[in-house]
């Protein structure tokens, strides 16, 4: 999973970037580095939403299943 993030979040960067460019009329590899640098920023932003879906996932859990321990003790726990 980590490198299919990496590879999608570096392609959202270089496409953000190349928009950029088409949008200002510019030539699309105008300045190559800026094309690098949003791959980079795109990938660590792609992967830090995975570690963050996946931390949400896990205290989601964590907090249902302390929701269904404490309806058990209220129903069944007497």
């Amino acid at each position: 999973m980590p490198a299919s993030a990496t590879m999608i979040g570096a392609l959202l960067g270089l496409g953000t970037q190349m928009y950029s460019n088409a949008l200002r009329k510019l030539p699309y590899m105008r300045h190559p580095w800026e094309h690098v640098l949003g791959m980079g920023l795109g990938a660590v932003f792609a992967n830090q939403l995975v570690k963050w879906d996946a931390k949400l996932q896990h205290d989601l859990d964590d907090m249902l299943d302390k929701a269904k321990a404490a309806n058990e003790r209220r129903y069944f726990g007497m």
